[in-house]
């Protein structure tokens, strides 16, 4: 059966670690707008050549252009998507809407994981990931089994992202608040709202979200 969902919340909520999971679980295709733009900047398409000038100049991608982007992976084709950092607007969600109408698809459901902000702070401030593999891991809820060691590939390559401290993720949070919370109550209002807990243990997220799914 093929469905398309949205994963919503503020940063740190966990929406990546669940989608990889949809993905080997279920073989949907996550739409990643970072990743998209990154992989139509070297493609040499038409479309791509847009996005590389439009980000040579130090210019946002238009919505118009990540809607085109959408466009192509959708007439691919398969089990369904996972769209991943879009929309971020209400207007981004209109323009997604007119998208999936046209191509004659819809949207499923919008999963809110829902998260706690103090406890947020402490889940992102502790993160850190091997750069070979790509395992996430933390200080207190998932330290490494040796220290400066990679549990899974044995790398010693292991970061944590610049912007994983308190003050960025204030600041991130604040844009998310302002920007995106409102998609909540958009979505409660088309019926395609379902919530969990994103600060539950992985695998009850994982289950809660499979839930949401059936139901």
């Amino acid at each position: 059966m093929t469905i398309n969902i949205i994963l919503l919340g503020p940063p740190g909520a966990g929406k990546g670690t669940q989608a990889r999971r949809l993905v080997e679980e279920r073989g949907l295709v996550q739409l990643s707008t970072g990743d998209m733009l990154r992989a139509a900047r070297s493609s040499g398409t038409e479309m791509g050549q847009r996005v590389a000038e439009v980000m040579d100049r130090g210019q946002l991608v238009t919505d118009e252009i990540v809607i085109g982007l959408i466009r192509e992976q959708l007439a691919k084709g398969g089990n369904g998507f996972i769209f991943d950092g879009f929309p971020r607007t209400l207007a981004q969600a209109d323009a997604l809407g007119d998208l999936l109408a046209d191509t004659g698809m819809s949207l499923d459901a919008v999963i809110e994981m829902q998260v706690d902000d103090e406890a947020l702070v402490r889940r992102i401030t502790g993160r850190f990931t091997c750069g070979n593999c790509g395992e996430v891991y933390h200080d207190e809820t998932k330290p490494t089994a040796q220290a400066g060691v990679c549990d899974v590939c044995g790398s010693t390559d292991l970061k944590r992202r610049a912007d994983d401290n308190e003050d960025s993720l204030k600041t991130r949070l604040l844009e998310y608040y302002k920007k995106t919370s409102p998609l909540i109550g958009y979505y409660y209002a088309k019926d395609k709202l379902a919530q969990v807990d994103g600060l539950a243990p992985m695998d009850q997220v994982g289950a809660d979200i499979a839930g949401a799914l059936e139901a």
